[in-house]
């Protein structure tokens, strides 16, 4: 399993320093993982953990709508 990107550690540590300094309980999700072979990639869009690729960091089905309306630069439905 992959580690998560030092954008997505930054925002996670922003987003419960905001919720720690109002003096709520930090959620599930922003609580730190006790182990780190648990940490998971997740698409940026979607959240989905699985069919992810790490170039663009979305999952395949977001890919695949990007694609589609023309969003990611050279890529394009392949047709035969």
């Amino acid at each position: 399993m992959a580690k998560l990107s030092q954008r997505v550690k930054h925002q996670r540590l922003k987003r419960a320093a905001a919720l720690v300094a109002r003096g709520e309980e930090l959620p599930r999700a922003l609580r730190k993982y006790r182990f780190s072979t648990r940490v998971h990639n997740r698409c940026e869009l979607c959240g989905r953990p699985r069919a992810y690729y790490r170039r663009f960091k979305i999952c395949r089905c977001c890919f695949r709508d990007l694609a589609l309306q023309g969003m990611i630069p050279g890529c394009k439905k392949a047709s035969w």
